[in-house]
């Protein structure tokens, strides 16, 4: 049996946003995101490539379309679950009896989030494991707003024209992209870039001529060049950056090695 783990709402931003030649939101065996929130609450607005899960009396239903063996993140998410812990619920008023296990001495029910039910349901049919997103729809929505949609059908070809965001290494502050992203004005906007590291020999269109929030690291894009030289400016930038509570850098280039520098030498400094 699998097992029932939380997902923090950047680790599913993340997810949303792996890529190879073109976004993994593609293959049919990469994510199946499962939203168990009431149909109005689906319609007005959902995650993107998020599936309903219908109901048949009190049970919840499993998609045919899915095989939930081959699938490598099966995630789950309601309103607002943030613990694996049932909460207590008041009970009917005109129940006859109370079930022992499910029922405290004051006649109230204890349930578990909707998102838990349902991923104990899942874990059974899976050997990945089932994760909950902490805090659920209204986390994540509050957190990445630019993910909500109200469509429900989503064409291949819509998927292939997908255009990832940077993967996030320290939510809200420093995220690692390609020059595409670090130009796309999108992107600055939706994910409110105040500064960049640019590793490349490209001039990008953002913070021209503003020392304070550009650093250019000029180095071409192949395995020969070093980076290590200019690791004491980089960590110094992004400390900075850090500083000012402005949201981090986004380096132009992908080279991940970036922020995990500053982030040993911020945490020994």
């Amino acid at each position: 049996m699998a097992d029932l783990v939380f997902c923090e709402p950047t680790e599913l931003y993340n997810i949303l946003n792996q890529v190879t030649k073109l976004s993994r939101l593609t293959e049919p065996n990469y994510l199946c995101l499962f939203d168990v929130r009431s149909k109005w609450e689906y319609d007005e607005s959902h995650v993107i490539t998020a599936l309903h899960v219908k109901k048949k009396g009190n049970e919840y239903l499993i998609p045919e379309s899915v095989d939930l063996e081959c699938v490598k993140y099966c995630v789950v998410y309601d309103n607002n679950t943030s613990s694996m812990e049932m909460f207590v619920k008041d009970a009917a008023s005109n129940e006859e009896e109370d079930d022992e296990d499910n029922c405290n001495e004051h006649g109230q029910d204890l349930v578990c989030g909707a998102a838990v039910e349902y991923g104990r349901i899942l874990i059974q049919l899976t050997h990945h494991p089932v994760y909950i997103l902490r805090g659920g729809y209204e986390r994540f929505s509050g957190l990445y707003h630019f993910f909500r949609t109200q469509r429900i059908i989503w064409m291949p070809q819509e998927l292939d024209a997908f255009q990832p965001y940077p993967i996030e290494i320290i939510p809200g502050k420093i995220f690692v992209g390609d020059f595409s992203q670090a130009c796309n004005p999108k992107v600055q906007k939706d994910l409110r870039i105040n500064a960049h590291v640019n590793v490349s020999m490209e001039t990008s269109p953002f913070f021209v001529d503003d020392p304070d929030r550009l650093l250019h690291i000029q180095i071409e894009d192949s395995s020969e060049s070093k980076i290590l030289p200019f690791l004491r400016y980089l960590c110094h930038f992004i400390g900075y950056q850090s500083q000012l509570c402005s949201c981090g850098g986004l380096p132009h280039a992908q080279e991940s090695g970036d922020p995990e520098a500053w982030m040993k030498s911020h945490q020994f400094s």
